[in-house]
């Protein structure tokens, strides 16, 4: 590819491309230049460093993840938004494995604050589990439960960490209803009114 036809999307996207293939971990500059035939420095004027490129690939593959998400979820309610959320996520999370990982890292509040896919994933988890008539600090409980849940499912499976027979969709369908059952009969903490301060990034 050409020097002049580098943008930050390019490369970011390319990067992104980049993760799924080889994974996130051994995403470099040096690698991407390659795949753009330029020098490592010719990079340097789209992005300071390789952290401000992982960061621009876990937010870049955070929008897509919610955007996903968002469809699967529009118009449900209850065990139908919440089959459809994690069938989304895990969807996801099998299809594209360095983009997911990517999704894991730890994002600076300021840049995450600022971001408006990071703050539609919030709303739209948070807004399916209230309708589960959950508040704060049970709210943050559920997005810890459910993201601990669904990260270590798909972390497990995509490593082949699942050996006995059973069918792991099966397996997984089982999980999401006794997830559905936990936040039906969730034991709420009382005597906490709701403060909002606290998001978690990914459910």
């Amino acid at each position: 590819m050409a020097r002049a036809g580098i943008t930050v999307d390019r490369l970011v996207a390319a990067a992104a491309d980049l993760a799924d293939e080889v994974g996130f971990d051994k995403v470099s500059l040096s690698a991407l230049a390659r795949s753009f035939g330029v020098r490592d420095a010719s990079l340097y004027s789209h992005v300071r460093n390789l952290q401000e490129l992982r960061t621009r690939i876990a937010l870049l593959a955070g929008g897509e993840m919610i955007d996903r998400i968002a469809a699967a979820v529009a118009g449900r309610a209850g065990k139908e938004a919440l089959t459809a959320f994690a069938g989304a996520y895990r969807e996801y999370a099998l299809a594209h494995p360095g983009r997911y990982a990517a999704t894991q890292i730890r994002i600076d509040p300021v840049v995450f604050a600022d971001t408006p896919a990071m703050r539609r994933t919030a709303e739209i988890t948070y807004g399916m589990l209230r309708a589960y008539g959950l508040e704060e600090p049970d709210l943050t409980d559920a997005v810890r439960l459910l993201r601990s849940t669904f990260h270590g499912y798909c972390a497990l499976e995509a490593a082949g960490g699942f050996a006995a027979p059973r069918d792991v969709r099966r397996s997984w369908d089982k999980a999401v209803d006794a997830l559905h059952t936990a936040l039906t009969h969730w034991p709420r903490e009382a005597g906490h009114a709701p403060t909002g301060k606290e998001h978690e990034s990914h459910a």
